[in-house]
């Protein structure tokens, strides 16, 4: 049986009851299924790990492209809609997806060029899951977008709207991913399927770093289904949600076909709840070259790296040397606090083809430049180059569990909206430096902690033997893994770009059962007002057709 305490997940589920030597769960309408399985497929419908081939979401490309008084632009459409998928074998799943699919599909974009991506919410007026309204707000997750444009959690766009949200694309080459956000509804929209990778592109990644064929996107993801193959959700009370199935792109446990080279792999955890440790089978390191914020200067070669939900790392695996037909692993180790269940610690599988091509000579970096800090003028500093001294002010957030409700610093989000979305945290001025210490003081659960619009440098953790950042850590992040009892000291610029003065940004727990059980408050940079990121830019009633969908050519499938 996979190793599980009988513990909050149990005793928060229902009733129990042994039978035959192992343990059963039995539902509020009766149906008993096994404890090492959250899913209720039959032993036909559940998926084999490694029998499904790889694929790579698709690209999207824009409706509107060119060039104005400010520069380059593109404009993208994307539709919020209920669509079908085969994950289990021999049953079909309603998906809640950007243009009806999951993952929804990468947009890629140059530093430097703005977008426009127009969002129409055609979704059905009640979400399966919870019974609401399917409500949405889209954030994309590592912008400095303006307030209006950040998905606050309040902005929603209701079925039959539409809201254009616009994208500076100002900072250095990154892993972003856009994925919904509104309140109350966060984990089961997301669970559904709203949530897709963006990748911001510039010069001096393209130049150190693999591209194209072996620049490779990696949604990873976990989910449990009801016997008829359609999504099952039953979270314990507001702890949270860990499915017994791991899809990478929406395949449970893919193979994919790799030749002889270096990959370049965009990992993000989109999981509501869980958290991964990530390692080879074979044992061979892996290579960090990427944070939340784009590059790392040091290239760090690790045996494994954990990954809480919403953090990206971008890695290299050499497969250079391997023979033609050996398989490789990527295994999931896993963390204190998550749920395992038989298969959880498979994530997916490699097999070495031929390559016709001639030998790849690529030479893995030690160091990454990084290129220019933008806005650099306006006093903006490259996040790892901050320290200490610079900082004017410093603050600390308690997460922790207190009378049955997730908290920051012993608040929610129900005290900002009574506050008239007025209460924040703090103020700072844009491009001010500060230090956040992040504590989790709830004992035995883990966080991921996410800070809207800024990029921050680790530079303390309380459970490491020097005190200092994991290996894995050594870039800007947004997105802090805060386990059990774990303090994290960050320190950040509010760089805020161009013509951007700032105002009011959400920071909240990435387990978004915690989020919507109402882990998230706010601060602001500059003017409260500036920017109201309710009533500045708010969806309205969709009026324009919806546009065919042009996808850039893929690559074949388990490629």
């Amino acid at each position: 049986m996979a190793r599980e305490s009988l513990s909050r997940r149990d005793l928060l589920k229902g009733a129990l009851a042994l039978g035959g030597g192992g343990l059963f769960v039995v539902t509020a309408g009766g149906e008993v299924f096994a404890k090492d399985s959250t899913s209720q497929l039959s032993s036909k419908n559940m998926p084999t790990p490694y029998t499904n081939m790889f694929r790579r979401p698709p690209v999207l490309m824009p409706v509107e492209e060119g060039v104005d008084e400010q520069g380059p632009f593109q404009k993208y459409r994307l539709t919020q809609k209920l669509g079908k998928a085969n994950i289990v074998p021999g049953l079909t799943t309603t998906v809640a997806g950007y243009n009806g699919i999951f993952p929804g599909p990468t947009i890629r974009v140059n530093q430097g060029t703005r977008t426009e991506v127009r969002i129409t919410n055609a979704l059905s007026n009640v979400n399966t899951l919870n019974g609401r309204p399917f409500s949405t707000v889209t954030h994309l997750h590592g912008s400095a977008s303006l307030p209006q444009y950040d998905g606050y959690a309040n902005d929603q766009t209701k079925p039959g709207q539409a809201k254009t949200y616009k994208y500076p694309n100002w900072q250095q080459g990154r892993t972003l991913w856009y994925h919904d956000h509104n309140h109350g509804d966060t984990a089961e929209n997301v669970y559904s399927g709203l949530a897709a990778q963006y990748h911001l592109k510039d010069p001096y990644e393209t130049a150190q770093l693999p591209q194209g064929e072996f620049d490779v996107p990696l949604v990873v993801s976990d989910i449990a289904f009801k016997a008829d193959g359609s999504i099952a959700f039953w979270p314990d009370g507001n702890a949270g949600f860990m499915g017994d199935i791991i899809m990478v792109n929406g395949v449970p446990w893919p193979k994919m076909k790799v030749k002889p080279r270096v990959y370049r792999f965009r990992v993000l955890a989109a999981t509501i709840s869980r958290s991964f440790r990530y390692a080879l089978s074979t044992g061979d390191p892996i290579y960090i070259v990427g944070t939340d914020a784009g590059m790392t200067p040091k290239v760090a070669a690790v045996s494994s790296f954990r990954q809480g939900g919403a953090e990206r790392y971008e890695i290299l695996i050499d497969f250079r040397k391997y023979k033609v037909g050996t398989k490789i692993e990527l295994k999931n180790l896993s963390n204190k606090n998550n749920v395992d269940f038989s298969n959880t610690g498979k994530v997916m599988q490699f097999e070495v083809v031929a390559d016709s091509g001639p030998a790849d000579t690529y030479q893995i970096p030690t160091t990454l430049d990084l290129g220019p800090q933008p806005y650099a003028n306006r006093g903006a500093i490259e996040v790892n180059k901050l320290k200490p001294e610079m900082a004017t002010v410093r603050r600390r957030l308690r997460v922790e569990r207190k009378n049955s409700t997730w908290t920051v610093n012993g608040e929610t989000w129900a005290d900002v909206e009574r506050s008239e979305f007025k209460r924040v945290l703090g103020n700072p001025k844009p491009y001010d430096v500060e230090i956040w210490d992040l504590v989790n003081e709830s004992g035995g659960w883990f966080h991921s902690f996410h800070i809207h619009l800024i990029d921050a440098q680790i530079i303390g953790r309380n459970t490491t033997s020097d005190g200092k950042a994991h290996p894995w850590e050594g870039g800007g992040k947004d997105v802090f893994y805060l386990g059990e009892n774990e303090t994290v000291t960050a320190l950040m610029q509010f760089t805020t770009g161009d013509g951007n003065e700032g105002g009011r940004y959400m920071t909240h727990c990435h387990n978004l059962v915690h989020e919507d059980s109402d882990m998230m408050i706010q601060f602001a940079v500059g003017d409260l007002e500036t920017n109201n990121p309710i009533t500045m830019d708010p969806p309205r009633a969709e009026t324009e057709a919806e546009l065919p969908v042009v996808y850039a050519p893929s690559y074949p499938l388990g490629t």
